[in-house]
């Protein structure tokens, strides 16, 4: 990768801060891809933000499609949302005890999405995929999971496993410090290829708990699932005896109100959330079938806990923003916004003799630099990242955010007006036009 160019913005205080905070914390951000590692140079430090836009702390504007990784999709600060969390904050931060609003978000969360009977509230997509894990586990009474090779289901031990050599291999550790116990545990297969999971099924007889797969691929850019691949994993799990779980962390409530099980019309067993559910508060959720769900303490004896779990300012916050949510229209101006910017972006590549893959579903989308189609993360790994790393500092420069590497999706909000979205694709003319 080519070293990026220092921006012409003026960015000073943002680097004297970082300067400052690599003295206080790893690498000086609190989760890696802050660090802008991926693109060169310093990251921008955020001030405030309101509707589609994010100010830095030089008081530089920019258009945001990084939306907090997702949980923005009202938009930075709606009002009603705003004040919910004021009101609730004017009764107390946390209680340690149950509360009411706990039972109006997850009625909300069970009316929506097909799979969910039950659900238990947590703080993050981490603990909500994890739990589900162990749930799943602790419901079958076997230990091997299946994941797919790219997609991201937080940073807890069995999920940070990469494929071996062959689809029937067995994991490795991606991070120091995951035991290799755990990691062979953990089996990889490839995104939108039934066959690599049925190869793994026969080759692991008996042994499957849980097939674990994000509906839609968020943390390899964008990619949809493929007809007939999520129908695929449905019609496995319940020739094997396993559990299909759906991490919906990135995709409920942003794909579709229900999620990518409602819009895709496949019900997995397990559903984990997080980000749009609390509204931009730490917040995540499990839930799926009754008697699965039966399993977890109090009810049953499979283990799970946590202090800040169902905190009142994250529920109040979620309350309102699926309650907005819910208002006709919504996502059809959503999925009309992304579907808008990819074939834009489509054609803004196509006019400057560019490669680009556009893939749009519900408010999320991505592209991606190369003449391959995308339908997995190898096909990912022909991006261009010389391109999009010019393309990231330039599009800084004409006022566009995204995020900081070519791997993640973007977002967009119900504030994307057709101003925004005509603003941004002006922003990649002219900055495609220099490359």
């Amino acid at each position: 990768m080519t070293t990026a160019t220092a921006p012409r913005l003026n960015t000073d205080t943002s680097a004297k801060h970082f300067e400052t905070a690599k003295t206080l914390m790893p690498g000086g951000v609190n989760s890696p891809v802050r660090a802008f590692k991926g693109v060169g140079g310093n990251p921008l430090f955020i001030d405030r933000a309101e509707g589609p836009y994010v100010y830095d702390a030089d008081g530089n504007k920019y258009i945001d499609y990084v939306a907090s990784y997702g949980p923005a999709i009202l938009g930075h600060a709606p009002v009603s949302v705003v004040r919910a969390v004021q009101e609730a904050a004017e009764k107390g931060f946390s209680y340690g005890a149950p509360t009411v609003l706990e039972n109006q978000l997850a009625k909300l969360v069970i009316d929506a999405v097909p799979g969910v009977d039950k659900v238990r509230f947590v703080n993050s997509g981490t603990e909500a995929c994890l739990s589900a894990a162990r749930l799943a586990r602790a419901y079958t009474g076997k230990q091997k999971l299946i994941k797919f090779s790219g997609c991201y289901h937080g940073h807890a031990d069995a999920f940070l496993v990469k494929a071996g050599s062959g689809a029937a291999t067995l994991g490795l550790p991606d991070s120091p410090g995951v035991p290799s116990e755990v990691a062979v545990n953990t089996l990889t297969a490839t995104f939108n290829n039934a066959d690599s999971v049925k190869a793994l099924l026969e080759a692991n007889t008996g042994e499957i708990a849980a097939i674990l797969v994000e509906p839609v691929a968020g943390n390899m850019g964008c990619i949809p699932p493929q007809q007939g691949f999520l129908e695929s994993l449905r019609a496995l799990a319940d020739e094997h005896g396993c559990v299909l779980v759906f991490d919906e962390v990135m995709t409920g409530f942003r794909v579709a109100y229900g999620g990518a099980q409602s819009h895709y019309g496949v019900t997995p067993d397990l559903s984990c959330f997080g980000k749009v559910i609390g509204g931009g508060l730490p917040v995540g959720a499990y839930g799926g079938k009754t008697d699965i769900m039966a399993m977890v303490a109090p009810e049953g004896p499979m283990y799970q806990a946590g202090t800040l779990s169902g905190n009142p300012l994250a529920m109040a916050a979620g309350i309102e923003t699926l309650t907005q949510l819910k208002q006709p229209g919504v996502y059809e101006q959503l999925s009309a916004t992304s579907a808008r910017l990819a074939e834009g972006l489509q054609v803004v590549f196509t006019k400057h003799n560019l490669p680009v893959q556009t893939a749009a579903v519900g408010g999320m989308l991505g592209f991606a630099q190369t003449a391959t189609p995308i339908t997995g993360y190898d096909d990912m790994l022909t991006v261009d990242r010389d391109v999009f790393t010019k393309l990231f500092w330039a599009l800084l420069q004409e006022g566009v955010y995204l995020a900081p590497s070519p791997f993640e999706a973007m977002f967009v909000s119900t504030t994307h007006t057709d101003v925004v979205i005509d603003e941004t694709m002006a922003a990649f003319d002219r900055v495609l036009s220099t490359l």
